[in-house]
C-alpha cells in the first residue's frame, strides 16, 4: 500500500511481529503487559470512520487473530482492545492482554507508569516466541 509510514514513536516503541492483510502485527516493547498493535497500513488514517466497510471487516479480523495469539501465549483474564490515538494520531488498534496481579490491574495500561523495555537478548527471545504461535493469518514481516 503506497505511501505508509510507520509513525516515529510507533517505530520506537514496537517491533514488527508480522504483516496481516491490512495491517502491521507489532509488540509493544513493555515486558510489563502482552501487548499488541495493530497498525493499518493506510495512509493518512486517524480513525476507525476512516476505512471503508471492507476494511473495517479485515481489521475486526485482525482484531480477533491477535487476541487468539495473546490467548495462545498465557492464561488471562480479559483482553483490552482499543484505538485512543490521542498522543499517536496514526490510526492503531491496541490488543492488550490482562490478569490479576498485572501492575495496572483493574484499571487502564495507558498512562499507567513507565515501560519496561527488553534487553536486546530478551526482545529476540520474546519476537521470537510471538512469531512461533502465529497462525497461518499471518505473513512473515516485509522489514527486518
Amino acid at each position: 500500500m503506497n505511501g505508509f509510514e510507520l509513525e516515529p514513536r510507533r517505530a520506537a516503541d514496537s517491533h514488527l511481529l508480522a504483516d496481516g492483510p491490512l495491517s502491521q502485527l507489532r509488540l509493544m516493547d513493555d515486558t510489563r503487559y502482552p501487548w499488541l498493535l495493530l497498525v493499518p497500513r493506510l495512509p493518512g488514517a486517524i480513525e476507525l470512520i476512516d476505512l471503508d466497510n471492507d476494511r473495517q471487516r479485515i481489521l475486526a479480523a485482525e482484531t480477533r487473530h491477535a487476541g487468539n495469539l495473546l490467548r495462545a501465549m498465557a492464561p488471562l483474564e480479559k483482553l483490552n482492545i482499543a484505538a485512543l490515538g490521542n498522543i499517536v494520531r496514526q490510526l492503531h488498534v491496541h490488543v492488550v492482554a490482562r490478569s490479576p496481579g498485572d501492575e495496572a490491574w483493574p484499571g487502564p495500561v495507558w498512562g499507567n507508569g513507565s515501560a519496561c523495555r527488553a534487553s536486546a537478548t530478551a526482545l529476540a527471545t520474546r519476537l521470537e516466541s510471538f512469531r512461533s504461535h502465529l497462525d497461518d493469518f499471518w505473513t512473515p514481516p516485509r522489514e527486518a
